[in-house]
């Protein structure tokens, strides 16, 4: 007979978010995982080829072995590289201060 354990699958978007909870076999990949869930056709814009995932926040493989109480959290894309946004506030403070 197979251990299950308890997993809960996050997604989040700008306007929804959704954390649901599944048993799963001990052994089961994220993957797998993340297909049992149903998450994916709640929410069919997930393309795990494309979206990283993570447990509590720490990057994983999607061919990873899950843990009983982990959280698979699905990273969307960045829409802007935080760099770059840092480097665009840095200039236009600089411009606010030569007005003054």
């Amino acid at each position: 007979m197979t251990n299950m354990i308890d997993v809960e699958i996050a997604y989040a978007k700008s306007d929804e978010q959704a954390i649901v909870k599944v048993q799963i076999n001990d052994g089961t990949t994220a993957r797998h995982a993340v297909e049992q869930s149903g998450i994916l056709q709640k929410f069919p814009e997930i393309n795990l080829s494309k979206m990283a995932i993570g447990v509590f926040s720490k990057l994983i493989a999607l061919d990873s072995q899950v843990k009983s109480g982990d959280r698979i959290e699905i990273y969307r894309p960045l829409i802007a590289d935080p760099k770059e946004q840092r480097r665009k506030r840095a200039e236009l403070g600089k411009d606010m201060k030569k007005r003054n």
